[in-house]
Formats: C-alpha cells, structure tokens, sequence
C-alpha cells in the first residue's frame, strides 16, 4: 500500500510554540505542521520554552522548522555568512530539542561574488553542521528558490552541484516548493509537466525528498517571482497538486501549505489538497 501524503501547514504559534501552534494546526485541521523557531526576518536567537517544548514532542505532529530568510551561505558578506551559520547550527539544535523531522533552509544566492567562490563558502559551512547532527536528530532541507538574482539553486537539475559540495552527505534532503519550481522554469501547469519535474529530482537527488511545500503561483511559469497563492487559485490550478501526490516520488512526503490568509483560506487549502489526495 502507498504510504499516504501528511497534509498541513505553516503555522502561527502566538501564545507558544505547542499551544499556539496546535491550536491552529486543529483550527485548520493540519496532520503536520511547520514552524519558525527564531525570528524569521532577523538574527535574534530564542531558547525556546522547554514546558512547550515537551508538549509539542508529545504531541505525535510532525514537525518540520523552517530556518530564517535570511540565511544565505553564499553571501558575499562576512556578517552574513556568520550570521547564517549561527542561526542554522541554532535551529538544528531546536529541532532536536522538540523532535522535529528536519530543518528546512533556502538554498541562497551569490549576491555580487562569482559563483564558485559562493559554493566553496557554502562546502566549507554546512559540511561541519551537517556532521554535528545526532543520529536520530533532523536533516538539513535544501529548498530551492525561483531563480531570481544569483540564487544558487532553483531548477531541480541545480540540485545536482549543490549536493555535490556537500559531497551528497546523507542527512540532506530536499524540500520542493511548488511555487519556487514553478517560477524557476518547472510548468507543473502543463500536461505531463509535475511528472517530468519529479521524474528529473529523481534522477538528481533519488530518496532525498522529505517535504514539499505546496503553494500554487500568482506569476507566470518561469516568472524567476515567489509570490504563493492559494490552491487553485493561481497559475499552477488544482489538479497538478493531484498529480503530484499520485506520483512515486511523492510516497509518503507531507505537504506543507504557506498560502495567503488565516484560519478560513487556509482550512479550505487543505481541504482542496485532501480531496485530492482522495480522502
């Protein structure tokens, strides 16, 4: 039997990590849930509450964290390379602490700095948190962006050299963003487009995908724009996130909705992807 794709979402976790954040994932009836452990636009560090710690390792949700937007190891800014180090090496801790599967990390941009040099600082950085993982501690998710700018990697195949200067260590994985792949060129819109996406990461990155962040688009197929939008609503349509659940690849892989709205838009996307999902 093919194991069934979890469906949830990020969540708001005001008034506590578990208690806020379960109160949500139940308001929009999440079977996962992601969350920021840190400031997600700036470099504050938080311990944590270890009372909400326990309770949401208690819980039985799988939990994914998501790093700050504003890591990035391939800038070309010493602050910011530090900066990044210190965050992600912090929220791999956090997700240890709170028993959470992986952390999930944007995959960064060259900025102004040629794009050997960016992918040498990115092996010399992530390699050593990498092999500071405890066995039965999270992996590092890779999430590969729209293509804007000098963005180390978007298209899946651009997976490829990225986990080559991470010399393809095994605790890291892939998180595809619908959205992202769709602005970077991927047209999961057309027919037969989300199987020759899948059918390409497997190729590239085979038994690494660990979550799947689903948002339809409200910009054009190879756009190089983020902007989500709700399921169906965007250019990308219902029917792909179908196919994509019914894909091999995609066994068992939860998906994450980070679409527009509360509480209403964002029960009713989860909604479209159990329907989909067929139950």
């Amino acid at each position: 039997m093919t194991p069934r794709n979890l469906i949830g979402g990020h969540v708001f976790v005001a008034g506590g990590l578990a208690t806020g954040g379960l109160r949500y994932a139940a308001d929009i009836g999440a079977e996962m849930i992601q969350v920021f452990v840190t400031n997600p636009r700036g470099w504050a560090l938080s311990g944590g509450d270890p009372a909400e710690d326990a309770r949401l390792r208690e819980s039985g949700m799988p939990v994914f964290l998501h790093a700050a937007y504003l890591v990035n190891f391939g800038s070309p800014t010493v602050a910011t390379l530090e900066n990044s180090t210190a965050v992600v090496r912090h929220t791999l801790r956090r997700a240890a602490e709170i028993g959470a599967l992986g952390v999930v990390v944007h995959t960064g941009s060259a900025v102004t700095q040629p794009r050997e040099d960016a992918m040498r600082q990115l092996r010399e950085h992530v390699l050593p948190l990498l092999d500071e993982l405890p066995d039965d501690g999270p992996d590092l998710l890779l999430e590969p962006m729209a293509g804007q700018g000098q963005m180390l990697c978007a298209t899946v195949q651009d997976l490829g050299p990225y986990l080559e200067a991470l010399d393809h260590h095994p605790r890291v994985g892939v998180c595809l963003d619908t959205c992202h792949a769709f602005g970077a060129g991927h047209d999961l819109s057309a027919p037969g487009g989300v199987r020759e996406t899948l059918d390409a990461l497997h190729e590239v990155a085979p038994g690494r995908l660990r979550l799947i962040h689903a948002n339809d688009s409200k910009d054009a197929c190879g756009s190089k724009k983020d902007r989500h939008e709700n399921i169906g609503a965007g250019r990308i349509g219902a029917e792909p996130f179908g196919d994509l659940m019914r894909h091999p690849v995609t066994a068992g892989v939860p998906l994450c909705i980070e679409t527009p709205g509360k509480v209403e838009r964002h029960r009713a996307d989860i909604d479209l992807l159990k329907k989909l999902r067929g139950g």
